[in-house]
């Protein structure tokens, strides 16, 4: 059953007050319609489906089947964990298979995927398999380099950068080629 505007505005007015403040207060009074307004900011992407960016294609490409890359892509998301942010950049790649999609698709999928409750991992994942799935390439190559804020924030309050990586199809196999992408500018 869908949660209603008033319970949404009720539960962060209890969180205000579970946390010492008075949620009547003149500086708080808005606070929850706020709250609730950014919350659908940050989670939009639960009411996208990503894919559908990578179905505008372009087949006119006079035969190229080099490496297409679209390297660090900034983005936010937020771990499901602890609802903190966490933000870095995306690198994605792939070996067009006669076929290329435009460049701010490539984009738009990683902004759909972010914009939800995320572990670096599975977006990764998600990303590399929206791409191998969708656009049938002969290869895809996807890495996420971010700074998770429950880490730096809290807990043991250390910064550090998270990597993680997907390949698939050419870039699993040729350690040549998942290199080229690795080191490209």
């Amino acid at each position: 059953m869908p949660v209603s505007e008033k319970q949404a505005l009720d539960a962060v007015r209890t969180l205000i007050e579970w946390i010492g403040d008075d949620p009547a207060r003149e500086g708080l009074q808005k606070t929850p319609a706020r709250v609730i307004k950014a919350m659908g900011e940050y989670y939009q992407g639960y009411g996208e489906t990503p894919e559908t960016h990578l179905q505008t294609v372009f087949s006119e490409i006079d035969a190229y089947d080099g490496i297409i890359a679209l390297k660090k892509i900034p983005f936010r998301s937020h771990c499901e964990h602890h609802m903190a942010p966490f933000e870095g950049f995306v690198s994605v790649a792939y070996l067009p298979n006669e076929q290329v999609v435009g460049l701010s698709k490539l984009a738009r999928l990683v902004a759909d995927y972010s914009a939800r409750l995320q572990i670096q991992e599975r977006l990764t994942a998600q990303i590399g398999r929206a791409l191998e799935t969708t656009l049938k390439p002969r290869g895809v190559a996807v890495r996420i380099t971010a700074q998770h804020s429950c880490m730096s924030k809290r807990g043991i309050k250390a910064d550090g950068w998270l990597t993680t990586e997907f390949y698939a199809g050419a870039f699993k196999t040729d350690r040549d080629l998942r290199q080229d992408f690795l080191t490209s500018d």
